[in-house]
């Protein structure tokens, strides 16, 4: 098991810049594909980005693809996730997420995942 603890989050100006980290505790960091996913006041979790154990395969939800970038570190055990171009449709919480399932599963959304506890983007107009 992974315990994932997020950070980074805060208030920016729409056009603006983040970068999100998740530390993760334990010995298998490194077995685990990553993701971010992301839920705003009133709508259902929405998956963000995902990133395979080695780093070499990444994947993005539509409404990012071009904006946010997903890296990881695995002798940090830190993923992370760099935002531009920020848009007020951007405001959530971000959660970050491992899953020990195949890259197959993470690309069709049927990934099963533990989670960190989120923390607060905030986009202003």
């Amino acid at each position: 098991q992974v315990q994932l603890v997020e950070s980074g989050g805060g208030l920016v100006q729409a056009g603006g810049s983040l970068r999100l980290s998740c530390a993760a505790t334990g010995r298998t960091f490194s077995s685990y594909a990553m993701g971010w996913f992301r839920q705003a006041p009133g709508k259902d979790r929405e998956f963000v980005a995902a990133i395979n154990w080695r780093g070499a395969l990444t994947h993005y939800g539509d409404s990012v693809k071009g904006r946010f970038t997903i890296s990881r570190d695995n002798a940090k055990n830190t993923v992370y996730l760099q935002m531009n171009s920020l848009k007020p449709e951007d405001t959530a919480v971000y959660y970050c997420a491992a899953t020990g399932s195949s890259w197959f599963q993470v690309t069709t959304r049927s990934a099963s995942y533990y989670w960190g506890q989120g923390t607060q983007v905030t986009v202003s107009s």
